[in-house]
């Protein structure tokens, strides 16, 4: 699988440490922190694209049902955004780190749902 990924792009980010920046640094990824989400513009990558969606990047408010909640997280709206804006085709997803146990009455396993929803979309809108 070496040399599949042209382009690493995380958007939600809440928390960088030092050894996070350093991997950052040295393999190029390109983070978008939520301290500037919505002042810088998103650069998303084109061509094809694998999404993964980690339910702990919404904030806990709309996705309660993951094992580490932080405030100040993405919001359903921002997650539907960004998959609508992505600009080549959406070869394929997945959607982690939703955690039963902890999900107040279905509410993430719903938000995951209409996430799914929305990357089959995409999906099949690519062909």
């Amino acid at each position: 699988m070496r040399g599949m990924v042209r382009i690493l792009t995380q958007v939600g980010i809440r928390t960088l440490e030092a050894s996070q920046r350093a991997q950052v640094k040295r393999f190029g990824v390109r983070v978008h922190q939520m301290k500037d989400f919505g002042r810088v513009p998103l650069v998303l990558p084109e061509g094809p694209v694998y999404v993964t969606v980690d339910m702990d990047a919404l904030d806990p408010a709309f996705a309660p049902g993951v094992s580490h909640h932080e405030p100040g997280g993405l919001s359903v709206r921002d997650v539907l955004s960004i998959i609508q804006s992505l600009r080549g085709p959406v070869i394929g997803a997945d959607i982690v780190e939703l955690n039963p146990r902890r999900d107040l009455n279905g509410v993430t396993g719903m938000v995951a749902a209409k996430i799914l929803k929305e990357l089959v979309g995409a999906m099949v809108a690519s062909c």
